[in-house]
């Protein structure tokens, strides 16, 4: 369900130079407009690896042309094209991201990768480094759930951007959760997530003092102790159909809550489809994430 528009930076290195230029960002926003452009959730580009023993090297920026540290869709993807396109067969694959080198497993069918499990590395659970102000006393505190307005020293709505009761009329839980996956989420539980306005609830979060550097936004429905449904607004991007480092915060949040089964296959069911992730509970435990990669189209952009 997430669409990116993947560029060759590996056979032709002038698109890194590019993101150098002030013009860059207007680019990206130019070619990921819906109806002006090609159209798509952000740019991503497929770069050399510059460590030992790497096969790829992934950036991404999102449709509003800021750069983000890492997408769990979209790097699935850049497997995808290291395979089909430049060649990569080994397997596991090894990709750069900002959080690190990531190791992805793939199935392939009649030459062409189709689905992928990526190592996406343990959950960040520390406030400072999720980033966020919300109050936290230890190594792991913001995967803690915080209360929204409920008391002393708990989160106060207005600190999210929110009035008082803006969470109960909207039928979400008094309570958040922070966690990073080498980028920042905030998990809010609803009873039902088509009923939430998260085009309005969304900007206003994802602007929020209290997340320096912005953040995801995702609502999430339980269906069982293994199954889920989430929307999720992205930080730069806005609604999208799907969010991998998203599911994968979801289901660090529901395990932390007790709500997830820890070292279970969770099915994340989001606008675009289906993502299974599993995680064994600890702070030192990768997460996984297994989902399908696919083409959609190939872009001629004329140059100006």
């Amino acid at each position: 369900g997430n669409d990116y528009l993947y560029a060759d930076a590996v056979r032709d290195p002038s698109w890194e130079r590019r993101t150098a230029s002030i013009e860059w960002p207007a680019l990206v926003r130019r070619l990921s407009a819906r109806h002006r452009g090609a159209g798509s959730d952000g740019v991503i580009l497929v770069c050399a690896p510059v460590s030992a023993g790497s096969h790829a090297r992934m950036r991404m920026f999102n449709a509003d042309g800021s750069e983000s540290e890492m997408c769990g869709n979209g790097v699935r993807c850049v497997a995808k094209f290291a395979h089909d396109r430049l060649g990569v067969r080994d397997n596991p694959m090894r990709v750069e991201t900002g959080r690190g080198v990531l190791d992805i497993a793939w199935r392939a069918e009649r030459g062409e990768l189709t689905s992928a499990t990526v190592n996406m590395g343990a959950p960040i659970l520390a406030a400072a480094r999720v980033p966020t102000t919300l109050p936290g006393e230890g190594e792991h505190d913001a995967g803690i759930e915080r209360v929204v307005g409920r008391g002393a020293g708990e989160v106060s709505p207005e600190s999210l951007g929110l009035a008082p009761d803006e969470l109960a009329r909207a039928g979400i839980e008094a309570r958040i959760t922070c966690v990073s996956m080498g980028n920042p989420h905030a998990v809010l539980r609803c009873v039902d997530v088509d009923a939430v306005r998260l085009d309005e609830l969304g900007p206003r979060i994802e602007r929020s003092p209290v997340f320096p550097s912005r953040v995801n936004l995702h609502v999430v429905q339980g269906l069982s102790a293994s199954h889920v449904r989430m929307r999720t607004w992205e930080r730069g991007a806005g609604l999208t159909q799907a969010c991998g480092t998203g599911a994968c915060a979801v289901v660090v949040a529901g395990v932390l809550a007790g709500v997830l089964r820890e070292r279970e296959s969770i099915t994340c069911t989001l606008p675009g489809g289906d993502l299974s992730i599993s995680w064994d509970g600890t702070a030192r435990d990768p997460v996984m994430m297994t989902g399908p990669a696919e083409d959609v189209c190939e872009v001629l952009w004329p140059e100006e």
